[in-house]
């Protein structure tokens, strides 16, 4: 015990509760019971809980008209169910007390110790996180919620307690939109997260009571159409369970056999997804037999298969090959008695206790802290109490709650499918997942370098479903890289978030890289080492957390870089230096200054040499094997090259950035009279429309005539128009005209 104990009461001390007319456990009750399966708790502790809780609640009433601290003490009583230990009875007993009493967290831990304390926060923190249906706040909420819960998994074991002992007094809330409010929330979180962690029980009542607030009608019509068949059925029933116990009797195994049927949400659910009518479903009656251990479970499967017919899609091994929260099972289907299909579960005793009691069946009590007590689940690498682990990934994955909730409601609905690495590791995946999903469960780094997969040892698509038993063997480049459209080939959302992570630092790494260019170069053209400026002290008078955040607003066009020289040298005039502050459109800086539907973020963009685009140009994309996707203009005689492949292009646009901030070179070719002194002409008339030629190349010679090639720097199209009107102007020019295309690669 850690901390100190209050010495309240006993068992019947004066301040125990009037008497009990709700059937919640009476003090004495509750304390037997975590007695019972922890010899070794503290008595004194519990019932000093119970009383305090009793006590600090004291005339507060539920909506139900019962004494409020009948629910704090249903709830402890749920979790004793559940066999927890001490300090999370107490934690049930008291989780109410900070939030609706005058009690304090530490009060709590006075009295009862750090431990508590620790999870009676978490648990009223929760409830501050409630999950909401008001879309500003409900993922944000539930990516706290899943945070909050992962730290102690106990925090959700009594909140999930909380919520089931809620729904089933939730018909005494007068408010119909709130008892729906309440009843879908219970339904999309807690019910599933329940059902995560392996708690069966809770998942199926909580649904079931949900379903009754949400959809009445369907589930009476469906109660009734069970009711049915279930009296019709009576007697075939009762004679398949002498047979089973005939059965076992005949293999000397004992072993107890119980009944159960298909809830009616459960059913809905199935029916909805499936299109079929209840009585197609092969699993709406279902016997569980248990037993001592496991080679009796298969010598007991073989004796079913030979007295009654199988269903063979329907067989699963859950022994071999456990889901992942630990669940183990074997699940067959035959025909019974007048040819029903019913489901068999056979299980050990353990197995059972985990079906029913999900992550809290493996948890020990030694040292008052909580172990892993379960070799049957670890001899495969399965542990409870990981379930959430794909959560706590899709936390460091997602870049917003919007996208984590989306991903996190997939996590939690979908069926499994089990492959094996080529050591044997067992890995659990979604239903339908391909090899990247794979790549990216064994390791985030093995998923971003994955480029192809053998399957059993072949070769395969990427494309490929997994099935059961397959094993997958990654095969990886040198480096990892934002390969395009690759998110398709993924439906895990560890998968999916950990890809558009990768494109997005791609990006970031890719707008850093060029702002890092333009600082540098903005600097050099005024004659300024760049070691010699303190950046990032600037990056600080302009608000930038660091260097690497203005590098990156630079490259994204969010800071220009005259306002970067105005801090760092005061009185700085940008009026001298028109083109100082425009990006350079180049293969580097295209993914800011190009844009396009069919362009997928990370794509490796190029500019076409043979027709130099430019800002105001319409252009087109064409995807070419091991390059990327080219840039050209909608003129460039280099498409014709392409025509018999129009489904590679893809329609591009220029962004607003390159319209107000680009500067490119615009190749200009002039035919002109071969005579001294044409080319200071030419160079004055450029330089007179106040533009920069970077390159100059003398061509063929025709008589009295002379080709002339121009790299200008030019902010448009209609840039290049003004210089070549300038040009024609000129009585020596013969003509003037931008290069189109084919013949100019350099």
């Amino acid at each position: 015990m850690d901390g100190g104990t209050a010495r309240v009461g006993t068992k019947e001390s004066a301040s125990s509760p009037p008497p009990n007319t709700s059937g919640f456990l009476r003090q004495y009750q509750l304390v037997e019971k975590v007695i019972s399966y922890q010899p070794d708790a503290d008595e004194a502790r519990l019932n000093a809980a119970y009383v305090y809780a009793v006590a600090k609640h004291g005339e507060q009433k539920r909506a139900s008209g019962d004494p409020y601290f009948s629910h704090p003490v249903s709830v402890a009583g749920l979790l004793a169910d559940l066999r927890l230990d001490e300090h999370t009875i107490i934690a049930g007993l008291l989780h109410d007390t900070v939030e609706d009493t005058d009690a304090s967290l530490d009060e709590l831990e006075s009295l009862f110790g750090l431990e508590v304390r620790k999870l009676v926060n978490g648990v009223t923190k929760l409830g501050e996180l409630e999950y909401r249906t008001d879309a500003s706040k409900q993922a944000e909420n539930f990516q706290k919620f899943i945070l909050a819960i992962t730290e102690d998994l106990r925090v959700l074991l009594v909140k999930l307690a909380d919520r089931l002992h809620n729904m089933r007094t939730l018909h005494f809330i007068k408010k119909p939109e709130k008892r729906e409010r309440i009843a879908r929330e219970t339904m999309d979180l807690y019910a599933p997260l329940a059902g995560r962690i392996g708690l069966y029980a809770f998942q199926s009542e909580m649904e079931d009571l949900a379903f009754a607030q949400i959809n009445p009608a369907a589930r009476t019509a469906i109660r009734e159409e069970l009711d049915k068949m279930t009296s019709v059925n009576a007697e075939r029933f009762e004679r398949l369970k002498a047979d089973l116990h005939e059965v076992l009797d005949e293999l000397g195994i004992e072993g107890r056999v119980q009944g159960r049927r298909k809830a009616p949400y459960s059913i809905w659910r199935k029916r909805e997804r499936k299109s079929i009518s209840i009585r197609q479903m092969a699993d709406i009656f279902a016997y569980r037999i248990i037993i001592s251990n496991v080679d009796d479970c298969y010598r007991l499967l073989g004796a079913v298969h030979q007295r009654w017919d199988c269903i063979e899609a329907r067989f699963r091994d859950y022994i071999s090959v456990p889901k992942p929260n630990g669940y183990q099972s074997l699940h067959t289907t035959v025909r019974g008695p007048g040819k029903r299909m019913v489901e068999l579960q056979l299980r050990t005793e353990e197995m059972h206790e985990t079906a029913e009691r999900g992550v809290a069946a493996h948890w020990g009590y030694k040292n008052d802290t909580y172990g892993f007590d379960s070799e049957s689940a670890a001899k495969f690498g399965l542990r409870p109490d990981r379930s959430l682990e794909s959560f706590i990934q899709l936390l460091r994955d997602s870049a917003d709650p919007d996208e984590f909730l989306e991903h996190a409601k997939l996590e939690m609905y979908r069926d499994h499918v089990f492959v094996f690495t080529p050591k044997g590791r067992l890995i659990a995946l979604a239903q339908g997942a391909m090899p990247l999903d794979f790549a990216y469960a064994l390791h985030t780094a093995i998923g971003e370098t994955c480029i192809g997969v053998r399957i059993n040892g072949e070769e395969r698509s990427l494309r490929r479903p997994l099935q059961n038993g397959d094993i997958i063997e990654i095969i990886r480049s040198d480096r990892p890289a934002a390969v395009p459209g690759w998110e398709s080939l993924t439906v895990t959302p560890r998968a999916k978030a950990a890809i558009r992570r990768l494109i997005r630092a791609t990006e970031v790494a890719e707008f850093e890289t060029l702002g890092r260019r333009l600082v540098d170069h903005v600097l050099r053209r005024d004659g300024i080492d760049p070691i010699s400026v303190d950046l990032a002290e600037i990056a600080s008078k302009g608000g930038y957390d660091t260097l690497e955040d203005m590098y990156q607003a630079i490259g994204r066009g969010r800071f220009k870089t005259t306002d970067m020289m105005e801090l760092a040298f005061p009185g700085y005039c940008a009026e001298t230096h028109q083109s100082g502050d425009r990006l350079n459109l180049t293969d580097e800086s295209a993914p800011l200054l190009i844009a396009g539907s069919g362009l997928t973020p990370g794509v490796s963009l190029h500019l076409g040499r043979c027709c130099r685009p430019l800002p105001g140009d319409r252009i087109i994309g064409v995807h070419e094997p091991d390059v990327g996707l080219v840039v050209h203009t909608s003129f460039c005689r280099a498409l014709a090259d392409y025509d018999d492949a129009t489904h590679e292009w893809v329609d591009l646009n220029w962004t607003e950035l390159a319209k107000t901030d680009a500067i490119a070179l615009g190749r200009v070719h002039v035919t002109a009279a071969n005579r001294k002194g044409v080319l200071a002409l030419l160079c004055q008339a450029v330089a007179e429309a106040n533009a920069n030629i970077v390159r100059l190349e003398t061509g063929a010679r025709h008589g009295d005539f002379i080709d002339l090639d121009f790299d200008i720097e030019v902010e448009d199209v209609k840039r290049v128009s003004q210089i070549l009107a300038a040009l024609r102007s000129l009585a020596v020019v013969d003509r003037a005209e931008r290069h189109s295309g084919a013949g100019y690669d350099n």
